[in-house]
């Protein structure tokens, strides 16, 4: 597990928010540790096809966890391998040791199964990293009565589809989306609410159906595709399948002038597996060195948190390092004023609004019960032709504190 181990005044004299290297250190202080008396989880698909959400969380974690022990708070880790069934099982096993809390990232697949076998037995808890609309509908959430004890925050189809339209307003095209919609809860929704959406915005969903996951041959939808001559890409695979599929599309003489992808293409390793062909590809845009919050801990900034990430594996930010951060950051809070308690933590989360790493989190203001948004912008990979790539701010509409870095660029004329 890489830790660091430097202060906050460490980060700041060796100039981690200026992207300057650190020294190998710790972002928290080297803690004396205490007897833990206290146990929280954390659930997360630290192996197999959904990984690449969970490439940060040893950095994250190994960061966290002695200012925790200094506190009585022991932290256990559960990998769900990728699989609902196993995030269900793993969570029945935190619950029999005992934890009080659980925290959960990473798609529907790992925070839903997770969310609801801590509802049936009581126990607070807190999830990020999948859309609101999955994440609660999927569960059968009741917007008049929401959770007891689960409660989330990320942002909404609402918002990642206002920005992908805004993306591709940049753009000259015909209007016409081939849509991407595996057969899981991410694509289930994303399927169901893009036709209306985007209609409305005078775009036409070219829809060839679901597919399930880990699909060897894309050549039924390529073929929609391509009948109906559409210039936007867009869709929710898993990464190996967006790899498979882009491969494949590029092989059949796709060109399409933008391709916004969700999931698979969040993180510089899972676009750096598509060689030089990752150019333009654009995506929703959760975190980033550059977005403008600070943590509560102690007060580090998103520069800082990435940079330390940097300096300590020498690998590229990627975005769950911020939501990660921000689940502990949640986590300590409710701990520092409600203590373990499940009702009373239930109760200080449903009150509880406060500034994180990856902006505010509030409970008291929907857009449902149990739920609270972050922000969102959009973005483009731009390459250096040598298969490395930097992200690109394309599009803030919807929170113009995090700056613009440039317009969108077609992939193929």
């Amino acid at each position: 597990m890489t830790k660091l181990r430097f202060t906050r005044r460490n980060v700041l004299r060796t100039g981690v928010a200026g992207g300057a290297a650190v020294a190998a250190g710790s972002l928290f202080m080297p803690a004396v540790h205490a007897q833990a008396s206290t146990k929280i989880g954390y659930v997360t698909p630290a192996t197999g096809p959904l990984a690449g959400f969970a490439e940060a969380d040893d950095f994250v974690i190994g960061n966290i966890r002695d200012m925790f022990a200094s506190k009585g708070v022991e932290i256990v880790v559960k990998d769900t391998q990728s699989s609902p069934a196993r995030a269900a099982e793993v969570t029945q096993e935190l619950i029999a040791e005992g934890v009080s809390m659980v925290l959960v990232a990473s798609t529907p697949e790992t925070t839903n199964p997770t969310a609801s076998v801590c509802e049936a037995n009581q126990v607070p808890c807190i999830s990020s990293v999948a859309p609101w609309q999955p994440y609660f509908f999927g569960q059968g959430g009741d917007p008049a009565t929401g959770f007891n004890y689960s409660y989330h925050f990320f942002w909404g189809l609402e918002d990642l589809m206002a920005v992908f339209a805004g993306m591709w307003n940049q753009l000259d095209t015909n209007k016409k989306v081939g849509g991407l919609f595996p057969n899981d809860g991410d694509g289930n929704a994303w399927g169901g609410a893009f036709p209306g959406f985007f209609g409305a915005q005078g775009f036409e969903i070219v829809d060839p159906g679901r597919y399930e996951n880990l699909n060897s041959d894309f050549s039924s939808q390529i073929s929609a595709f391509q009948s109906a001559g559409v210039d936007i890409l867009t869709g929710v695979p898993i990464p190996p399948d967006f790899t498979t599929f882009w491969k494949q599309a590029l092989a059949q003489g796709m060109k399409p002038k933008a391709a916004s992808i969700g999931k698979a293409i969040l993180f510089p390793v899972a676009v750096e597996a598509l060689g030089n062909d990752g150019h333009n590809l654009s995506s929703e845009v959760w975190w980033t060195p550059s977005h403008p919050f600070t943590d509560s801990l102690l007060g580090l900034s998103a520069a800082d948190v990435a940079g330390a990430y940097t300096s300590a594996t020498g690998r590229q930010w990627t975005q769950p390092i911020g939501f990660v951060h921000a689940l502990f950051e949640v986590a300590d809070r409710v701990m520092e004023t409600a203590g373990t308690g499940a009702d009373d933590v239930a109760e200080a989360l449903s009150t509880l609004s406060m500034d994180t790493v990856v902006g505010p989190v509030d409970w008291t203001s929907g857009p449902v019960k149990n739920v609270s948004k972050t922000p969102l912008v959009g973005g483009q990979w731009r390459g250096d032709g040598n298969g490395k790539y930097d992200m690109v701010i394309t599009e803030n509409a919807l929170a113009s504190n995090i700056a613009l870095q440039g317009s969108m660029e077609p992939i193929f004329g």
